[in-house]
């Protein structure tokens, strides 16, 4: 049944169309109505960002050239360390790495590289065999303890009065006046290494003398001069009392502040106004004794 309704279209269909027939359809214009172009733009063209700037760098010092130090020879329990084990033991493999100092021209070139400014400051007035400046009439009254200002004092001793005695420990000179009294004095003494003790006597007196540093100081110290005139600002100060053949002194001084301590290098010294003083009590031939 199905075949024959099949056969059936198929001839209508046949009878309705003719044999060879084709069929043409209408061209639609172009573009067809309606169409928008699409619109295409160019890329900008691409650019990178600018690379930074570089850096400046310091240069490196340069290292320090590697040096082969020694280290402590470590002894073996088989060779007993020392010159043995030197030639029988491992050569130097105790040897480890070290740096050179440097050279002077590298350190040299170091504080070159930093360099420090410092205020200018006035120069300093030359001092011969001082630690301080020197000083006019200004130091006259410069303070000091009052253990050492000149004072008369309760003094018991077997020396007949106008002795000197100085008591080196305590930096003090008595005047011995009798009656177990003596007039004391602040002293500076010798520094360690020239302290001394003995009897003598003054053998001359000078005011303002004159300074000439003998041989044994111009060793010790060759920058002093050969000579200095006598003056305010000659290490002996105002007066001296030399004591007999010997090259120490009683003397005045332009540091006051070294009295009461271990300054000089033997000899003993007083404040201007105190030697001025004591130059005038003490006679020449008087007896001295340190101790």
């Amino acid at each position: 049944m199905r075949q024959i309704s099949f056969i059936i279209g198929f001839a209508a269909a046949a009878v309705a169309a003719p044999v060879g027939a084709q069929q043409y359809y209408a061209a639609q214009p172009y573009p067809p109505q309606g169409y928008q172009p699409q619109q295409y733009y160019a890329a900008a063209p691409y650019q990178s960002a600018p690379a930074p700037a570089p850096r400046a760098m310091a240069r490196p010092a340069a290292p320090p050239q590697m040096v082969v130090v020694a280290q402590p020879q470590r002894m073996r329990n088989e060779m007993g360390g020392g010159f043995i084990e030197a030639i029988f033991g491992n050569g130097g493999s105790d040897r480890q790495q070290g740096y050179a100092p440097l050279s002077s021209q590298q350190q040299q070139q170091q504080q070159q590289q930093q360099q420090y400014y410092a205020a200018p400051q006035t120069p300093a007035q030359p001092i011969y065999a001082s630690t301080g400046p020197v000083g006019g009439e200004a130091l006259q009254n410069y303070p000091i303890d009052p253990v050492y200002e000149r004072q008369e004092v309760a003094y018991r001793t077997s020396e007949e009065p106008g002795t000197v005695i100085i008591d080196t420990p305590n930096k003090f000179l008595y005047l011995v006046q009798g009656d177990g009294r003596a007039l004391r004095y602040g002293v500076g003494v010798g520094r360690p290494g020239f302290m001394w003790a003995g009897t003598h006597r003054v053998s001359a007196k000078k005011e303002w003398p004159d300074w000439t540093p003998p041989k044994e100081m111009l060793e010790r110290q060759p920058y002093l001069p050969r000579h200095m005139d006598g003056g305010p600002n000659n290490p002996l100060g105002a007066r001296a009392l030399y004591l007999g053949s010997t090259l120490y002194r009683i003397h005045g001084s332009n540091e006051p502040w070294t009295i009461g301590r271990n300054v000089s290098s033997g000899c003993i010294r007083m404040r201007n106004a105190d030697v001025e003083d004591l130059y005038e009590r003490v006679k020449v031939g008087a007896k001295v004794v340190v101790m």
